[in-house]
């Protein structure tokens, strides 16, 4: 279990560039740079001269080819959980993360073939960050601390935290489309000064991108203040635990970095290296609240009689085939 628990980790880090590499291929508009799908201009994927891979192209071949590989990866990942985890509901998951990348992969050669079309391109953002967070999630369940409840045996009882526990990752997601919404209808700039609007607290005019971008910050708001009240929470009633301080401290590290990056993208002029890594860290933020979450919320996983089930099953046959839960 611990080397898919690794296995999990360099997918995590896999999904993260793939993240990151589509924000590089929507900063610099190369969404068409390859005009087919699945080949490349004519090309097996895979065949491609990497002499030809300039300009826009390197952005959105790359793109395709790191795709391949977390696809090629996520096959593993359902297959090595198929064949050693315990839990009937984990394997379940490693299964629906490979329906996602597939389904992702098909959103990304339908935006190609209708030519960007907004709400399919919004799509296969939203989708990447649930994808991005169930590989996380699947990582957090096959850890020794979640198998060992963390080495306590009571589970935490703080409803005030468990509520914020949820609400700051149902923000971050909201606020991640709200980002891509915003992105693919080109009012990254609509708002050109930060942090006031046109001078003013409020634009004196309205768009469609002027609104979008307003909401936009003020999701930012949102969810800072939602995750400024749950790392308060976690470190005013339960800083004697480890396991929730130090995503939390993470979680607020994360958080500055994000802000700073969304006013610089601002003061660039959406420079495409600076949209791109606000891209990136917002999908960081979004999958380590997540992991917080499920920290906070481990008592909603009764799954200690399986894992000691298919522990014993290993130790007796000395064999990576488990007890099925």
């Amino acid at each position: 279990m611990r080397w898919l628990h690794y296995y999990l980790r360099l997918l995590a880090a896999a999904s993260l560039l793939l993240i990151a590499a589509g924000g590089l291929v929507t900063s610099t508009d190369s969404g068409l740079a390859v005009p087919d799908w699945p080949n490349t201009y004519g090309y097996f994927m895979f065949s491609f001269p990497f002499s030809k891979m300039v300009g826009g192209i390197l952005y959105e071949h790359g793109h395709r080819l790191i795709a391949s590989v977390v696809g090629l990866l996520t096959i593993g990942l359902a297959a090595w959980a198929t064949r050693v985890e315990g839990r009937a509901w984990v394997r379940r998951l490693a299964w629906g993360a490979l329906a996602a990348v597939v389904a992702q992969g098909l959103l990304g050669g339908i935006t190609v073939i209708y030519l960007l079309p907004k709400p399919i391109s919004i799509s296969h953002a939203g989708l990447a960050q649930l994808f991005f967070a169930l590989i996380v999630s699947l990582g957090v369940f096959t850890s020794t601390g979640w198998r060992t409840r963390y080495g306590r045996a009571q589970p935490l009882d703080d409803r005030i935290l468990g509520r914020f526990a949820v609400i700051v990752p149902a923000c971050v997601y909201g606020q991640i489309l709200l980002g891509a919404t915003m992105r693919h209808n080109d009012a990254g700039l609509a708002i050109p000064d930060f942090p006031l609007a046109f001078g003013r607290l409020l634009p004196p005019d309205w768009s469609l991108g002027i609104g979008l971008h307003f909401a936009h910050r003020l999701g930012a708001a949102a969810v800072t203040a939602a995750a400024v009240a749950l790392i308060v929470r976690v470190f005013s009633r339960h800083r004697n635990r480890p396991e929730l301080t130090r995503p939390a401290m993470l979680l607020g590290a994360v958080l500055l970095t994000q802000i700073g990056l969304g006013a610089w993208t601002v003061w660039s002029g959406l420079q495409v290296h600076i949209n791109t890594a606000h891209v990136a860290t917002g999908g960081l933020l979004w999958v380590i609240s997540v992991a917080l979450a499920l920290r906070v919320h481990r008592a909603w996983f009764g799954d200690e009689e399986s894992i000691r089930a298919a522990d014993v099953v290993v130790n007796a046959a000395g064999a990576p085939r488990q007890a099925r839960a």
